[in-house]
């Protein structure tokens, strides 16, 4: 029991950043998300003797989407819609993007247009918000998604797509360019 805590340990903490992203995300409360990573870590240790090997994030992540989703079904449906709070959500775009300029004017901009994506984003349904969030912040390749949500690839590059179309008309954007 000791050694295997110590090997999910060393193949899963790396990942509770995105563990933690993923949650945020799809729960859009940052209390919650920490419960859910947690909740999650917890059911990845009792499972861990029926991972079968490969990549531990994409069965990590399946784990922290599923515990989410579970969540979300308990308390609204998944249709439910937690209030967008731009205190608590904006700060996701520096996490994400960074900040180089120290200019007050030009990270006013940042924040304001920060604000604006982290909004368009939340607006998503969960199914096209997920995997926007796992392409485009955690840089997970569609196998890997299709892993995560337990659909068809093609499936992932379909909703990616449409996500990122109504990521398009939330923000009034002409295009978004693939990695963008």
């Amino acid at each position: 029991m000791k050694k295997q805590a110590q090997q999910i340990e060393t193949v899963a903490l790396p990942h509770l950043s995105a563990a933690y992203n993923l949650a945020r995300w799809l729960v859009r409360d940052e209390h919650v998300a920490q419960d859910m990573v947690q909740e999650a870590y917890i059911r990845a240790f009792k499972y861990f003797d029926g991972f079968r090997g490969g990549e531990i994030r994409p069965w990590l992540l399946s784990i922290v989407r599923n515990t989410c989703y579970t969540w979300l079904q308990n308390i609204k449906g998944v249709e439910g819609q937690i209030e967008f709070d731009e205190n608590r959500d904006s700060g996701a775009y520096e996490a994400a993007f960074g900040s180089t300029d120290n200019n007050p004017e030009t990270l006013l901009l940042k924040k304001q247009e920060g604000t604006r994506v982290n909004f368009a984003i939340s607006s998503l349904p969960p199914i096209f918000r997920e995997v926007l969030v796992l392409r485009e912040l955690e840089g997970m390749s569609y196998d890997e998604i299709a892993i995560v949500a337990a659909i068809p690839a093609g499936t992932v590059m379909s909703r990616l797509a449409r996500a990122r179309t109504m990521l398009r008309a939330e923000l009034n954007c002409p295009a978004i360019k693939e990695g963008q």
